[in-house]
């Protein structure tokens, strides 16, 4: 099913397509184990081969949802909200971000910084990706590097990726699910190498939480 936008309002930032929205329990990198209403944006075009949720990628399939919305789901739930997608980034989520944090809710982005950074956050998780890298702007305000082990040159990039962040940046190196068996215990060596990395893990799959 393809949806009408107004384009005016998604520009205005006004209305977002969402893919879906939950509350579950953070399941990565630093906050790992806290309870969030996860909003996951629908759009992409980074396009990486081993994304867990392509369905993200196509805009059209996912219905615009007004931010006025989106914020009364949350408080619902939480004072917490991880904007996640997908890729947030390539709609202005000032607004969006205003409205939470006047309702008194903590936003945390996860994103592949590929996109101009908008928006105020309490904490952003940059996940870069080499088939579309950051923006330089973006490096001095993430709160954690998250890079995705696929192969062996992964690691190579991420040491790369983590001369770009400041200094007070967490670094964590995670295992590309699929592929978990055989790079977990590469990871593990590598880490207790270079002790300032650190393991993110996807505990909500193995714990089967969404």
């Amino acid at each position: 099913m393809k949806f009408k936008f107004d384009y005016k309002k998604i520009d205005a930032g006004l209305e977002i397509p969402v893919m879906e929205s939950f509350y579950t329990i953070q399941g990565e990198g630093y906050h790992k184990g806290t309870a969030a209403y996860f909003v996951r944006i629908g759009g992409c075009y980074v396009g990486c081969h081993w994304c867990d949720v392509k369905e993200s990628w196509d805009p059209n399939i996912h219905p615009p949802i007004g931010i006025n919305k989106i914020v009364s789901e949350v408080r619902k739930k939480s004072d917490l909200v991880v904007i996640t997608g997908g890729e947030p980034l390539i709609y202005n989520m000032s607004k969006l971000t205003d409205l939470l944090l006047k309702n008194n809710i903590k936003t945390h982005l996860e994103t592949s910084g590929a996109y101009k950074l908008t928006g105020k956050w309490n904490w952003i998780c940059l996940s870069p990706k080499k088939n579309k890298l950051p923006l330089n702007e973006i490096y001095n305000f993430a709160n954690e590097l998250k890079v995705i082990i696929y192969n062996l040159d992964d690691f190579k990039f991420a040491e790369r990726e983590s001369k770009k962040v400041s200094n007070n940046c967490l670094l964590y190196l995670q295992p590309e699910w699929s592929k978990r068996k055989k790079i977990m215990p590469l990871i593990v060596k590598y880490v207790k190498k270079n002790p300032h990395w650190k393991v993110s893990l996807q505990t909500h799959k193995y714990l089967k939480i969404p």
